[in-house]
């Protein structure tokens, strides 16, 4: 037995910035790889990244050791970055911490090997100097070293499907004490190396290997289908070999190790090799293989003046707290690797010490050519995992990923305009998939981060989530023939009507008086009647006094403010707008009484329920503008505030061209506002294909879609989705059976797109509560405490009591 002390044979001599001098006397250069999410890369980003590998490493210097590590350990989410203040933060923070999932770092080295010697003997003492160390400067050699690692880096980054960011000091010694600590966290032990096995504190660990071309199957590729999510009507795609990395669930390390070798050597010496298999050929079947084999290298070396021979190892280092544990690990490596017509090799005794020891990117360059296959760079770049867990963002609304169920957060609002340049948001799903749950998830994280809601509710969907903030929230409700308490002409004082009100105001008459063709002329002239009105009523400013106003001065008003009758028509404004004043149809939308808008001035939330008019074109037409000045007036004030105005079940409305045409003027509104609009359809086909509809899409940047079972044609045809997209949109699985019931989502932000869970605990999942017995439950309990916190406290305790019951 050997025993490894890491404190009296450390490998590391030296580190400056990111370059590490190894005792061996290599040099290597240290990097993180950020890697695309799992599930959000297409068969095209695939090979798109495969050939940003390629083009980036075909020039690096002959000798040049490239060392990808993928390290993949069981770890317990810690909630750190999930709010934990109010009864729904801590409910959702408490649920999730402690949840199962694999962590994935993945590292890149590069190594520029000591005398660029690339010929180990087939047993090497990786410690064998470590007593004196080999002392290297940051010679000619070196520096030149640096400089090719440098380029291949800067044209990878560029690539912008993956990131490499040179690791600290302390991160490198983090990551060398992790490695030969085997993963032991609490305490520091010594690697001992038996003739059966290696073992690290608690914990046994094997390795299984591809060192030889005869591992090989007919076929290599960037990508291949993913059986899991494919179906008969599309493809998925992963990368070649993601079995082996988040899929397989256990703690691994995916070691990829190329050398690169001269082209010109690996040449004659593989026309050399061919003969003498030629010779012996008839002396077994496998022979024949390799000679084909080589002989398929040999051609694609004279076809592709591209192509680059490197010498290449892949092995996978696994570990268990047990034996049975690593025999369990290995049958399911080897079952991935059967799919992929690979046979790996299972090395043994001083082998696996060697393989395991050499894995370490300091030893990476004493690997023998037993250890090593041979093929083009472009073959064993098919061997690189290409994407990692999902990405949490500093801050935004909490998912969660499609691996583990584990929070994600992702920054939809994107302050600083990386990913969407206009942040507003539309949900898309049929009747019965969740699309007023999904806008209460969204809804109550942007208003619990300090954002301000305004919620236009045709469904009565808000209320509920809304008790949750007693002294933050107004509901205003439509009740038939009575209006809501808004008057747009109000002013507290003069000081009040300063140009911006003026315009907002002008705005409103027109939009009121249906005009088509608003000219510059027609909103001066009608700027002009409202000062005049204003100048000369002091108080009392409503609708039906302007209207009393225009009536009594009609004869000489026209001459009086100097405008032109085809800009401002007298007979026209009193006839449009009797419906609105006195004994006209639609009299009580502005019926004087007490301005109400006071009310939502200093409210976060403001609900406005008009499922009451929502067949009624006229009345919604009208109360949108309403509620639109009451915004401008109060919300919109402070443009520093972030807020959102949310359009909840209005798909029937869209349908009527001057809805449609109040909503577009909001969107064209938010752009001077910190805010953004979001919209809820049953599907993309109600809004009309016009170009005010194209407008409103096209500022539309951040996209949910929840499962459609009768497609998502439409959705691609409209939005202009990839195909990668409609693949991830068919992919959509929901699951409400078992302890983790949860609905997923196709979420696309700017360009980039996943799939998404939405898994919450008891406690958000009764807030959001809209219909149905349970809700009708929690009502009756709120009816009693008139507190809606305690209610779903008491409902979600009696539920889990109700469960036990029956468990019992």
């Amino acid at each position: 037995m050997r025993t490894i002390n890491l404190s009296s044979y450390h490998p590391i001599l030296d580190i400056q910035g990111h370059v590490l001098f190894a005792n061996n006397g290599n040099v290597v250069l240290c990097y993180k790889a950020d890697l695309p999410e799992i599930y959000s890369l297409s068969e095209h980003d695939f090979e798109e990244i495969h050939g940003t590998w390629f083009q980036a490493f075909k020039s690096l210097p002959i000798s040049t050791v490239i060392h990808k590590q993928d390290v993949y350990q069981k770890a317990l989410y810690m909630a750190n970055n999930i709010p934990n203040s109010s009864f729904l933060e801590r409910a959702t923070h408490d649920y999730f911490k402690g949840r199962a999932y694999l962590r994935h770092n993945s590292y890149l080295f590069f190594i520029l090997p000591f005398h660029k010697v690339l010929n180990a003997s087939k047993f090497t003492n990786p410690f064998r100097r470590n007593e004196k160390g080999v002392h290297r400067k940051l010679d000619f050699q070196v520096h030149e070293f640096i400089d090719s690692v440098n380029d291949a880096v800067s044209f990878i980054n560029n690539s912008r499907k993956v990131t490499l960011i040179p690791l600290a000091e302390p991160e490198i010694r983090t990551m060398t004490g992790f490695y030969f600590n085997g993963f032991n966290e609490g305490f520091d032990t010594d690697i001992q190396l038996n003739k059966t096995d290696i073992e690290i504190g608690g914990n046994q660990f094997d390795v299984l290997a591809v060192n030889s071309e005869r591992c090989f199957g007919d076929t290599v590729q960037s990508s291949k289908t993913n059986d899991k999510f494919t179906s008969d009507d599309f493809i998925f795609h992963q990368g070649f070999i993601d079995g082996l990395g988040l899929n397989l669930n256990e703690n691994h390390i995916v070691n990829q190790i190329v050398y690169l070798d001269d082209k010109q050597k690996w040449r004659k010496l593989l026309d050399k090799k061919m003969e003498e298999l030629k010779k012996s050929s008839n002396f077994g079947t496998q022979n024949k293989v390799i000679l084909k084999k080589i002989e398929a290298i040999v051609a694609e070396i004279n076809e592709d003046d591209t192509s680059r021979i490197i010498r290449g190892h892949l092995n996978i280092v696994f570990w268990s707290t047990g034996t049975k544990g690593l025999g369990a690990i290995a049958s399911k490596i080897k079952t991935e690797f059967k799919e992929l017509d690979i046979v790996p090799y299972c090395p043994k005794g001083e082998e696996r010490k060697q393989y395991f020891l050499n894995s370490y990117c300091c030893f990476a360059t004493n690997f023998s050519n037993e250890d090593l296959y041979v093929t083009d760079l472009k073959h064993a770049l098919c061997l690189y995992i290409n994407n990692s867990n999902y990405k949490s963002d500093d801050q935004g609304i909490i998912f969660n990923d499609r691996q583990y169920n584990i929070p994600v957060l992702k920054d939809v609002w994107d302050e600083h305009k990386i990913r969407i340049k206009a942040r507003n948001f539309a949900i898309f799903a049929p009747t019965g998939e969740g699309k007023s749950f999904l806008a209460n998830n969204i809804l109550r994280q942007y208003f619990e981060s300090n954002v301000r809601l305004v919620i236009i509710d045709l469904g009565g969907s808000y209320s509920k989530f809304a008790k949750l903030y007693p002294d933050d929230h107004v509901i205003l409700r439509y009740e038939q023939g009575k209006n809501l308490g808004i008057n747009p002409f109000y002013i507290s004082g003069i000081d009040d009507l300063t140009p911006e009100r003026l315009e907002d105001l002008a705005m409103f008459l027109l939009e009121l008086l249906a005009e088509r063709q608003v000219t510059k002329a027609k909103e001066v002239a009608i700027k002009k009647v409202l000062g005049y009105y204003y100048s000369a009523t002091h108080s009392n400013h409503s609708l039906e006094g302007l209207y009393d106003f225009v009536d009594f001065k009609k004869d000489g008003l026209i001459q009086e403010l100097n405008i032109d009758g085809k800009d401002f028509s007298v007979y026209n404004f009193l006839h449009i707008l009797s419906e609105y004043v006195d004994d006209g149809l639609y009299h009580f939308l502005f019926s004087v009484g007490d301005d109400q808008t006071y009310k939502i001035e200093d409210k976060r939330m403001i609900v406005f329920e008009l499922d009451e008019i929502k067949d009624n074109k006229e009345i919604l037409s009208v109360m949108l503008k309403l509620i639109k000045s009451a915004i401008q007036r109060t919300i919109w004030r402070n443009r520093s505030e972030r807020g959102i105005i949310l359009f909840d079940e209005f798909a029937k409305q869209l349908k009527f061209d001057n809805v449609l045409e109040s909503v577009e003027f909001y969107y064209q509104a938010i752009r001077k506002q910190n805010g953004a609009i979001g919209i809820i359809l049953q599907s993309i086909n109600q809004l009309p294909d016009n170009s005010t509809s194209a407008s409103i899409l096209e500022n539309t940047q951040v996209i949910y879609s929840l499962r459609n079972e009768k497609g998502y044609d439409a959705l691609q045809k409209r939005l202009n989705l990839t195909k990668h997209d409609l693949n991830q949109l068919k992919s959509i699985r929901n699951n409400f059976t078992g302890d983790r019931k949860y609905t997923e989502m196709f979420i696309k932000i700017g360009k980039s797109s996943n799939v998404f869970r939405l898994e919450v605990p008891k406690e958000v999942y009764a807030a959001y509560l809209t219909d149905g017995k349970e809700n009708g439950m929690i009502m009756q309990i709120y009816g009693r405490t008139h507190n809606m916190e305690r209610a779903i406290t008491e409902f979600v305790r009696s539920e889990s009591q109700h469960v036990q019951n029956e468990k019992y």
